[in-house]
């Protein structure tokens, strides 16, 4: 049994392979021809294996014509067994000295390696073991692999390498493939679901002259031929609600938003996310919205639960429902009230509270830094389970509507929550332009204490808004966190194909 790919170092193996190609090519055979014969893919072999039910037929009249990467090759003389592998599954393959041309074989026995593509025909049959294989009866060499293959059997096991090379993090290792195949399902059901409705999928810039629409960060730089400075997107909201305004009543966006923040297993500068707009909607629908695209997401890939940050998940109706001021008294106990002042933050009864809860807070920490800590320390194990929290401050909401328009200091927004991870977050969308220009004014004041990332004042979008703005609700849902919880993974780099990563120091 022979021959993952020639001895020695990964420089020695490509520096063989490299001879290899030349001698082939002076033998005139081309070892990257332009084209291939494949009408199957390899899961048809056990497909046509079923048809094996006679005891006398020994191999299939039909004949298969498949192409993939060689896995493993065992020579055992005048026969040579491999095992392809394409997006389907693994295929096994038999070339017998006999059944084939003496330059088809020759091929196999001393110019192939595992890692070379290949294009192979012939007729099914089951091995003395029972496995589907084909007999091979032609064979073309399709690719020469230069470089070795991650160790057969155990695939990366360096995780850094993983997230640099996800080519061969794909080849070896199916889990990683699958996360990624159920990714492209989730996206493609979440369009499903709003096209369905009625929504319109749109593009808006992500080259901006002034970030909004979120507290963040942005990353800066600069256009030359206009010589303006110019950031790219913290959020997709601001441009569309001015098209809800314009009359687009049900607008979508799934793209890229760039924050220039940490990173750790939960955040990604770049990372995907889907903003919705419905007019003459509310907080209320959203919610119902985002429980039907999070049921029919789990369903399109096949899970009614999952293990994620150390709790068991369940997906099933109706997600269960907290109001934050009222666990908020319940946890800290104290009424909210305490620590909110109009549309912004009592700072002193924020900090008396942090005190008696032992949650740090100094004097320079941001107000809302300072609620967010009391949250997670007090309430975020009430919110394992699918949860939505519902009614959060004003000081923190700048673009939603009050709850009660006696009380400045509570909007309809809520955040829905598993294993204490933010998935969603949705308003019943501010619509009064002299308001959303007072609230603008207190998140520029909070600037002005620290907090850099405070929204900033719109002005083109508030002067949108006085063109008139329906009523409606508005979502966002992190894309990678949502497959983050559906594949049962604690890392988002496990969802990004090309994660962000720090340089590696030279060797």
């Amino acid at each position: 049994m022979t021959d993952a790919a020639p001895a020695g170092g990964e420089e020695e193996i490509y520096n063989v392979k490299k001879a290899k190609v030349a001698e082939l090519r002076a033998r005139g055979i081309d070892p990257y021809p332009s084209r291939a014969v494949r009408k199957d893919d390899c899961a048809a072999v056990a497909r046509l294996a079923e048809t094996l039910s006679d005891p006398a037929v020994t191999h299939t009249a039909e004949k298969l014509a498949v192409a993939g990467r060689l896995l493993e090759l065992r020579d055992m003389g005048k026969s040579i067994f491999g095992r392809l592998s394409d997006l389907s599954g693994k295929a096994q393959i038999y070339f017998k000295k006999d059944a084939l041309p003496e330059a088809a074989f020759t091929l196999i026995k001393k110019d192939v390696h595992v890692g070379d593509y290949l294009a192979v025909c012939g007729c099914v049959f089951r091995t003395k073991t029972g496995e589907p294989t084909i007999a091979a009866e032609s064979v073309t060499l399709l690719s020469k692999a230069l470089r070795p293959l991650p160790e057969k059997w155990h695939g990366l096991t360096d995780v850094d390498t993983r997230y640099r090379q996800r080519h061969l993090d794909l080849i070896s290792t199916p889990e990683s493939r699958d996360v990624f195949i159920k990714r492209a399902k989730i996206i493609s059901t979440i369009r499903r679901v709003l096209d369905g409705r009625g929504y319109i999928e749109v593009e808006t810039p992500v080259l901006l002259g002034q970030a909004g629409g979120a507290s963040a960060r942005p990353f800066q730089t600069h256009h030359n031929a206009l010589d303006q400075d110019m950031v790219l997107r913290i959020a997709t909201e601001l441009p569309l609600k001015k098209l809800a305004i314009g009359g687009l009543e049900r607008v979508y966006e799934i793209g890229r938003i760039f924050r220039n923040e940490g990173i750790d297993t939960r955040h990604n500068p770049e990372f995907t996310t889907i903003e919705l707009y419905e007019a003459y909607s509310d907080y209320e629908g959203m919610a119902e919205v985002f429980e039907t695209l999070l049921m029919e997401c789990a369903d399109a890939i096949g899970v009614k639960e999952t293990t994620w940050g150390g709790q068991k998940i369940e997906f099933k109706r109706p997600l269960r429902r907290l109001y934050l001021p009222e666990v908020w008294k319940e946890r800290t106990g104290e009424p909210i009230d305490m620590v909110l002042q109009g549309k912004g933050f009592d700072r002193a009864g924020l900090l008396k509270l942090a005190e008696k809860l032992g949650v740090h807070a100094g004097e320079k920490t941001p107000s809302a830094k300072i609620f967010d800590r009391i949250v997670e320390t007090k309430i975020e194990d009430l919110l394992q389970q699918p949860t939505f929290l519902f009614d959060h401050p004003t000081a923190i909401t700048p673009l939603a509507k009050l709850k009660d328009p006696k009380n400045e200091s509570i909007v309809e927004r809520f955040e829905c929550f598993a294993a204490g991870r933010e998935l969603s977050n949705a308003y019943t969308e501010l619509n009064d332009p002299q308001d959303q220009r007072d609230r603008l004014a207190e998140q520029m004041k909070q600037r002005g204490e620290g907090n850099q990332e405070a929204d900033l004042l719109d002005e083109d979008f508030v002067q949108a808004m006085e063109s008139g703005m329906p009523p409606m609700g508005g979502m966002g849902v992190g894309i990678d966190r949502l497959v983050m919880l559906l594949t049962g993974r604690d890392s988002i780099r496990d969802v990004i194909l090309f994660p962000t990563l720090k340089h590696e120091a030279p060797k």
